[in-house]
């Protein structure tokens, strides 16, 4: 893993063009860096922080953004009842709730992981192979910088091909 992950403009770009007329998430609102990015273009986000002083820096934030829905608590128990989503932004959350975050995505909806180290595909990276193996998803890792990575994974319409 490493720093800087939404603060980046380079990723804020992508999630901008990932997130155009979508209706999106975002687990980890923190400060509300990849929402406003997110928010700029998308149909609506439900953003979710667990930390109420961040939630209340990103609501500051974001208040200008009417598209914009940010919720202070568990993602788990926030998300399920205002899916399935589009596009969602996994910028919080342990390896083990990968699952849940993909049981989240509309058929053919994406899910974008970043903070990662480039070039390390499916090697023992944990996160990498869970995304680059579950068989509901088909993913790619994208370079956002020269020494940072994102990857983006679609959930299937249909079984693997």
């Amino acid at each position: 893993m490493t720093g800087g992950g939404s603060s980046l403009p380079e990723m804020q770009r992508l999630l901008a063009v990932l997130a155009a007329g979508k209706r999106c998430a975002e687990t980890g609102s923190a400060f509300g860096e990849g929402a406003l990015a997110i928010a700029s273009t998308a149909a609506s986000l439900v953003t979710v922080e667990s930390d109420p002083e961040r939630a209340a820096v990103a609501r500051e934030r974001l208040r200008q953004a009417s598209n914009v829905e940010l919720l202070v608590g568990d993602w788990r128990e926030l998300l399920p009842q205002r899916g399935p989503f589009e596009l969602l932004f996994f910028d919080a959350g342990r390896l083990a709730e990968f699952p849940d975050a993909i049981d989240l995505l509309a058929p053919g909806g994406l899910l974008v992981k970043d903070d990662l180290t480039p070039v390390r595909a499916v090697d023992g990276d944990a996160v990498r192979e869970l995304l680059f193996r579950d068989p509901r998803l088909l993913a790619v890792e994208v370079l956002t910088t020269p020494t940072t990575a994102a990857v983006i994974a679609a959930r299937r319409t249909s079984g693997p091909r």
